[in-house]
């Protein structure tokens, strides 16, 4: 899988971030959604990467995903950001998977905040 991100994107990811390192995770989240096959596609940050995920080509951020969730997605995709709304977008060249890619920090330092 390779991931290309926009300037917007990366800027908009970055100032979430703050300082300080993270493991970006894109996620196929089914939590919620009844079954393991309907799941809305997220970005984690996160301390490190869980055991088994692989990590996508990246050249701005290390993003990590579960081997088995690449059935969900195409082979190259990309993050954008719209401003005016404040939500990453993921897309690739034959689809949109979502205008409102959400971002969660579940870092160890988030949670002290």
């Amino acid at each position: 899988m390779n991931v290309t991100w926009s300037d917007e994107a990366i800027a908009a990811l970055r100032d979430r971030l703050g300082p300080g390192s993270a493991q970006i995770r894109l996620v196929y989240d089914t939590e919620g959604c009844g079954c393991a096959v309907n799941g809305v596609p997220a970005l984690w940050a996160a301390d490190r990467p869980e055991p088994g995920e692989v990590q996508a080509e990246s050249a701005v951020f290390p993003l990590w995903h579960q081997k088995e969730h690449e059935i969900y997605f195409d082979p190259e995709l990309r993050i954008g950001y719209r401003a005016r709304e404040r939500a990453f977008t993921l897309s690739s060249d034959s689809q949109i998977y979502t205008n409102r890619l959400a971002f969660t920090d579940r870092r160890s330092a988030a949670a002290e905040r």
